[in-house]
């Protein structure tokens, strides 16, 4: 199927879609995104960016719903990330911390493995960079707090930051292509 849709066979795509569609959206996306309109958009911008990526897919002895698994989780939690932003943070950060229930207890290993891939990314990246993301997106330290840390200007730093961002979706996942393959 893989070697179909690499072909450019679209109606391989679609039959990729209704093998691990629902399966992407009721097991991976759906309970890290809760908003059903948003866990839609989720699945079909999974899926576009998989067919755009689909030629740096080798297919090997697992199945691709991994990677299409990968692919889906991380554009949950980009969107969950975007939405945490956009959110009040004085009010309602109390009453989400109150009404969050902690993480499943099932998705420890799952969290280790995204942990584990983070960190090589960063470890790839110049080391500048590396510490921008770890103090603005890991530590969620505020920018003038990055910037003095940094020892530079608040723009200074969002140019850093902006700068990494591209840097590290370059390098993330770090090598794909020794764990997630397809059928």
């Amino acid at each position: 199927m893989v070697t179909r849709i690499q072909a450019g066979d679209r109606s391989a795509a679609a039959t990729l879609f209704e093998w691990y569609g629902e399966r992407l959206y009721r097991q991976v996306i759906l309970p890290r995104l809760p908003n059903r309109e948003l866990a839609e958009d989720v699945l079909k911008d999974s899926f576009r960016r998989a067919l755009e990526n689909i030629a740096k897919f080798e297919v090997r002895d697992r199945s691709i719903f991994f990677w299409l698994r990968r692919i889906a989780i991380n554009r949950a939690m980009d969107i969950h990330r975007n939405q945490k932003r956009d959110r009040c943070l004085p009010q309602e950060s109390a009453q989400h911390s109150m009404s969050t229930p902690p993480p499943a207890p099932d998705r420890g290993p799952e969290m280790e493995e995204t942990r584990i891939l983070v960190e090589r990314a960063l470890s790839g990246l110049n080391p500048r960079y590396a510490t921008a993301l770890r103090l603005r997106l890991l530590e969620e330290r505020d920018r003038q707090e990055c910037a003095d840390i940094m020892e530079v200007k608040v723009g200074n730093f969002d140019v850093i930051l902006h700068r990494a961002c591209i840097a590290f979706r370059n390098g993330y996942p770090p090598d794909m292509s020794d764990g997630d393959d397809a059928s």
